[in-house]
């Protein structure tokens, strides 16, 4: 058979099974694996993706690949071209870059049979700050909103403590409840998850326990790396997980790293983490920072209370976090209201002047410019442990380099987030295994040996002052 007389589902078998050979399993199975072949108009393939968000990723992240498969797969040139399927398109559909307006969302959503923990009213799309640095895991929270269990199921959440995980998975919970108030969503801690259940086994209310997080509609877990070592309650949660996964119940989990890279775990719940979609979220660069600071002001009608020349300065030395952003606007608010002065530079420099300060003399101590780069922690880590950066930077594995260098790795992936390949590159060339296992072995260090840990945590309160 010629490939011209080829179907539009066999044709695009053909460029799956090359797609399979260049794109990573994960990437593959979460955006190529639900498309279907639609259609073979001219010279232009087009394929059905489950959602708009869905769609409109693939156009412009894979079909360009897809397309320059055609000549050898195909024998002949097509172009590939995604669209949401019109089942799917008969659907409303949400404007996922767009946060509904704050007049649409209620001012309260309590939900029914859901834990002692309410949701944050807060916490909702239209105070949530689309960026560089999330809009992935944004768009695919406004898709699961839209059809929750649907796609992207379950939905995991990691990036660093402050950044808006959180936020997010409540948005979710807040515009699911809004669609329809009957939904039961339940939002739970890790360790409050464990501790309620050891409750259970001790009161010896185990159905009534099962019965209550099984049952639910919405399921949204945070700090999942918490369950690490636990080994009664993953077999709990495995459990519950299967239940909710196959009634078609959404779960939403967050965590401070990817499901792959939690110690601990074992691999069957690793697994079942990554079966939907796994989004990071990222430290906010300048321009987002300044969008975060302003949606604040906007929020709290603050607008005309601060220039936008204080805006830009704090967004310039606050980048730790969006939860340090917002504690820096409310810091700046107190000070300069207590001191009846109207805000500008000169007063935020003088607001902030604490963290300013230890800022600079911390990085003057250490011997280096001022501001956390991985390049600072280097320095840093090497001049405690009587070294050098390049010590650090080098292929070397004698104890007096490994140790240090495992230190200086945990402190740069649990201070910048930095990503494992990233900190590999940085620390000598070394691959994926190997900074996991050296994170690992600083978490044992600091659990076994009292002394480390509170040298290591002194390193680490030093070099967090130097992120204003």
């Amino acid at each position: 058979m010629e490939p011209l007389d080829l179907q539009p589902a066999e044709i695009w078998s053909r460029l799956l099974e090359r797609a399979r050979r260049e794109l990573p399993e994960q990437t593959f199975r979460t955006w190529l694996e639900p498309t279907e072949a639609l259609e073979i108009i001219g010279d232009k393939l087009f394929v059905g993706a489950p959602d708009r968000f869905a769609a409109e990723w693939n156009e412009s992240k894979h079909a360009p690949l897809l397309s320059s498969f055609a000549p050898v797969a195909l024998g002949h040139p097509l172009k590939v071209t995604f669209r949401v399927t019109e089942e799917r398109q008969a659907r409303s559909q949400m404007d996922f870059f767009v946060a509904p307006k704050p007049d649409e969302i209620p001012t309260s959503l309590k939900p029914q049979r859901a834990t002692e923990a309410p949701l944050n009213d807060r916490y909702t799309f239209a105070q949530f700050v689309i960026g560089k640095s999330n809009e992935l895991a944004a768009a695919a929270a406004y898709a699961i909103a839209e059809a929750p269990g649907k796609i992207y199921n379950p939905f995991f959440i990691y990036g660093a403590t402050g950044l808006g995980k959180t936020h997010l998975m409540q948005a979710i919970g807040h515009a699911i409840y809004q669609h329809d108030p009957s939904t039961r969503i339940t939002y739970v801690g890790t360790e409050q998850f464990t501790n309620e259940m050891i409750h259970a086994i001790q009161t010896r209310t185990n159905s009534e326990f099962r019965r209550r997080f099984r049952e639910t509609d919405l399921l949204l877990v945070d700090d999942v790396h918490f369950l690490k070592g636990k080994e009664s309650t993953q077999e709990e949660f495995f459990h519950t997980f299967n239940a909710l996964y196959e009634a078609g119940r959404q779960i939403i989990l967050t965590s401070d790293r990817p499901p792959s890279e939690i110690a601990g775990l074992e691999a069957r719940l690793v697994s079942r983490f990554q079966w939907g979609m796994v989004a990071d979220i990222e430290l906010p660069d300048f321009e987002h920072r300044i969008a975060i600071l302003q949606q604040k002001s906007q929020q709290d009608d603050l607008q005309t209370t601060i220039p936008d020349d204080v805006i830009r300065f704090i967004a310039e030395h606050v980048r730790s976090s969006v939860r340090e952003l917002e504690g820096s606007i409310i810091k700046l608010l107190a000070y300069a209201s207590l001191r009846h002065k109207p805000i500008s530079v000169e007063v935020a420099r003088e607001a902030l002047r604490d963290k300013l300060k230890a800022s600079e003399a911390a990085a003057l101590d250490a011997g280096f410019p001022v501001g956390l780069t991985l390049s600072a922690i280097q320095i840093a880590v090497a001049k405690e442990w009587d070294t050098t950066p390049d010590g650090l930077r080098s292929k070397t594995r004698t104890k007096a380099l490994t140790v240090p260098r495992q230190i200086a790795m945990y402190l740069t992936r649990d201070l910048l987030g930095t990503q494992l390949v990233e900190i590999g590159a940085a620390f000598g060339g070394r691959d994926h295994s190997t900074v996991i296992h050296s994170l690992d072995k600083v978490g044992q260090m600091m659990t076994d040996n009292p002394e480390t840990r509170n040298r290591i945590n002194r390193l680490r309160a030093m070099l967090a002052a130097m992120r204003i």
